[in-house]
């Protein structure tokens, strides 16, 4: 079997499990800037699947495209340093404010500028969202067959994959022709670390942005090394309509915010003790807490 074109979708996303009360702004959006940012955690399933069926198929490439600021580039070079061939920035202030619908169209207009592939792979849903909305959006932009849940894909020797889904009672097994978007779950293996030699050989890649605040030395390296250029696309590089970007382009719209920060107000110090443990059960009792 032939190497296979894959493209892996990921995102940046602010750490939710940092959440305070800074992290909305006014307009309902998210104030990233003061939220640390990880690589989505089911986009690192996704790029497993697709570094193992690269495992498994000589010749085949793992591209992963992330749309974002230009500080994005750094889950590129997560997905670099774990195996990934190379990556796409998709970065624009006419992006900003997308919401899922807006999100996909940019998405899949990029992805007919990359061209080629055989295969899409997107984790289920980003942890800033919870909507597992942008992967099936894109498949149905691009008129693509979609499976999503996925814990396990394997490429098969008739130019069909073997798709696992976890679903809530059970396991299911689908077979589909190629070109399709997987969307992979939690389930699914934990992503590779970081591969030494790896790191060494990708540690100075950066994106067109990122190089515009270096020195005359690292364009220099660039030249020498063509891979340490990650791939850059604007709103100028892909085939848009402006009506369909950013907010404007954004159906949904957040009616209200409301921060919620939990606080202990109460402590309440027990021995191990039965009588103790029999006390506080009909306290939580009396309160209606339980029972």
């Amino acid at each position: 079997m032939k190497g296979l074109k894959i493209i892996v979708l990921a995102k940046q996303v602010p750490d939710t499990r940092n959440v305070g009360k800074d992290a909305m702004k006014a307009d309902g959006t998210v104030n990233r800037a003061a939220l640390p940012a990880i690589f989505n955690p089911e986009d690192l399933n996704a790029l497993e699947q697709a570094l193992e069926i690269k495992d498994q198929i000589p010749g085949t490439t793992v591209t992963i495209l992330t749309m974002g600021p230009s500080r994005a580039s750094e889950i590129i070079r997560e997905g670099l340093y774990r195996g990934a061939d190379d990556g796409v920035l998709l970065t624009d202030r006419a992006f900003a404010g997308s919401d899922t619908l807006a999100t996909s169209y940019a998405i899949s207009q990029a992805i007919r500028k990359i061209g080629e592939y055989d295969m899409i792979v997107a984790g289920r849903q980003a942890i800033d969202g919870d909507t597992a909305q942008v992967g099936p959006q894109v498949a149905e932009k691009l008129g693509l067959p979609q499976i999503t849940y996925a814990e396990k894909v394997v490429a098969e020797s008739d130019g069909k994959i073997k798709v696992t889904r976890r679903l809530e009672n059970g396991v299911e097994d689908v077979t589909c022709p190629l070109p399709v978007l997987v969307t992979v779950t939690s389930s699914a293996p934990d992503c590779r670390t970081r591969n030494a030699k790896l790191i060494m050989k990708y540690k100075h890649a950066l994106s067109v942005s990122e190089t515009q605040n270096t020195s005359e030395d690292y364009i220099q390296l660039c030249n020498d090394r063509p891979y340490l250029t990650i791939r850059e696309f604007t709103v100028n590089d892909i085939d848009t309509d402006a009506s369909q970007l950013g907010l404007t382009g954004s159906p949904t719209k957040v009616k209200n915010i409301e921060s919620i920060v939990l606080q202990a107000k109460e402590a309440k110090k027990m021995t191990p003790s039965d009588d103790e443990i029999d006390n506080l059960m009909k306290e939580l009792i009396a309160s209606h807490v339980i029972g």
